[in-house]
């Protein structure tokens, strides 16, 4: 488990973002500001923008929280755009913004609670390819 804070480790996350802006789908995406939800939702909306065998990216808002749970398979790594919150990864909580990101191993429990009035917006890159098949939630 581990948090990379953005300030030490600005020039890697900076690529990282605008290879996702850049690359995905093979359409070149000029802002994140692009990226609206295209539907109305009342806590959680996931849009997937791309996926392949090797990793699926999703654009995702949350108004209040994302409960924990857990991928068996999947790596996966979370690049907050907008909101700000306190991020469960494992045993430990951090508080995050704009600009972090989240690096969680397969089979890690994690979850966040939002706490701007402002929608978190992040991109999700799970690795490999996501279908939706090892998604366990963890009983309150």
């Amino acid at each position: 488990m581990t948090l990379i804070n953005v300030y030490s480790m600005k020039i890697t996350t900076t690529l990282i973002l605008i290879f996702f802006i850049t690359i995905i789908s093979g359409q070149t995406i000029k802002s994140t500001d692009d990226l609206q939800p295209t539907e109305a939702f009342d806590n959680i909306h996931a849009q997937k923008i791309d996926t392949d065998s090797l990793s699926t990216t999703f654009a995702i808002w949350v108004k209040m929280k994302v409960k924990m749970h857990k991928h068996i398979h999947h790596v996966e790594n979370v690049y907050i755009i907008e909101g700000k919150g306190e991020f469960t990864v494992s045993d430990s909580t951090y508080k995050v913004k704009e600009g972090d990101l989240i690096v969680i191993p397969k089979d890690t429990w994690h979850g966040v609670n939002v706490s701007s009035k402002k929608t978190m917006k992040v991109i999700s890159v799970q690795s490999p390819e996501f279908k939706g098949l090892d998604r366990i939630f963890k009983e309150d």
